[in-house]
């Protein structure tokens, strides 16, 4: 791997508010009201992302794909692991749980692994998430979210080869 693989970050907010925010966050008319008005103005929409870049890089390590897992993977960005695996871990994960390429960090899928298990999310764990459409990074993943965009990211059940 070279310099610029992204590093695992743990997470600053815990688990258990990360899900009680998801709840306040959840698409409803009135986000969707809010999201037509940020994405119809070139500034707004501008000043939005990078205020959503910063908090969630900041809590999560949130790396800006567009296209967000925190939902199902515990509130660590699966974009943090040098491999940027969103399905879960490489083989290479270290006994004692430290990533492969950054043996002095852990690996992100434990932490999403602790963190589901701490909130009673592990199912979440087993849904096949699609591969990322790198055709939205950069992009507001709260604006795709709130406009239904996002819906099909990950399979409705675990194991589903949809």
């Amino acid at each position: 791997m070279t310099a610029a693989s992204p590093v695992p970050v743990h997470p600053r907010l815990g688990a258990r508010a990360a899900y009680r925010l998801q709840q306040v966050l959840r698409p409803n008319p009135a986000y969707r009201w809010l999201a037509a008005r940020i994405e119809g103005q070139g500034p707004a929409r501008a000043l939005f992302t990078s205020a959503e870049r910063q908090t969630k890089q900041t809590a999560f390590g949130c790396r800006m794909c567009g296209q967000c897992a925190l939902p199902v993977t515990g509130y660590v960005c699966p974009m943090g692991c040098p491999k940027e695996l969103r399905n879960g871990p490489c083989g290479g994960v270290g006994a004692d749980g430290s990533c492969e390429v950054y043996p002095d960090r852990r690996c992100v899928w434990v932490d999403a692994y602790d963190r589901a298990a701490a909130a009673q999310r592990t199912g979440d764990l087993r849904l096949l998430h699609r591969p990322a459409d790198h055709r939205r990074w950069g992009q507001s993943s709260w604006l795709n979210y709130w406009q239904g965009r996002d819906e099909d990211l990950w399979t409705s059940e675990p194991g589903t080869r949809t």
